[in-house]
């Protein structure tokens, strides 16, 4: 899987747009939903050779925050649990100008546990592979202009946009947040399960 990240670093075309440029319009509608547990693990992670390095307690964290800034804007009638682990990562180092200018990357899977009816709505965990967005241009790597803590925070803004996009796409051909159950208070058996999910799988 690595393999394949690194050879895609290159790939300046498929690199995000700023994942949080819209995150002072209104959210897009989601139904019932209501974040209860955002829990973000990192147990299996890999890291592309000769990228930078993070540790594994500051990228989770990171992530986490990213996720609670966008979907704790969403107070629908429900919980719903999300397991996001982190499977992969290349933070780009300085590159060569024009000739090398390489791309950072992140892997992801999420799993979404419906509290109400305790159970996980998709069978297996969605993968996600996100690319940093094109701020510094496209011939400058962002080894050169950015630490490695603000490219983990592009990453991750990025990354739950295209979450926010995976859940919309489900919502509207599976109907995932429209169910009338109430909300009811998170409980600590379904933080645990949902934890258990995505490190299981």
């Amino acid at each position: 899987m690595m393999r394949k990240t690194g050879a895609m670093l290159l790939v300046g075309a498929l690199a995000a747009c700023n994942g949080a440029s819209d995150l002072n319009k209104a959210a897009v509608p989601l139904g019932d939903f209501h974040l209860g547990h955002n829990i973000v693990v990192a147990p299996k992670v890999q890291k592309v050779p000769l990228c930078r390095e993070m540790d594994t307690d500051t990228m989770t964290k990171m992530l986490q925050e990213a996720v609670a800034e966008r979907f704790e804007r969403y107070d629908g009638d429900r919980l719903y649990h999300f397991g996001v682990s982190i499977e992969g990562y290349c933070l780009a180092p300085p590159g060569v100008p024009v000739v090398a200018a390489p791309k950072s990357v992140m892997i992801i899977r999420i799993t979404v546990w419906d509290d109400a009816k305790n159970k996980k709505l998709n069978s297996k965990a969605h993968q996600i592979t996100v690319f940093e967005s094109l701020d510094q241009g496209p011939l400058v790597g962002s080894g050169y202009t950015k630490t490695a803590e603000e490219q983990f925070k592009n990453l991750s803004q990025n990354a739950v946009k295209q979450i926010e996009n995976y859940l919309v796409r489900q919502n509207r051909e599976e109907d995932w947040f429209n169910g009338s159950a109430a909300k009811k208070d998170v409980s600590e058996d379904s933080e645990i399960a949902a934890a258990a999910v995505v490190e299981d799988e």
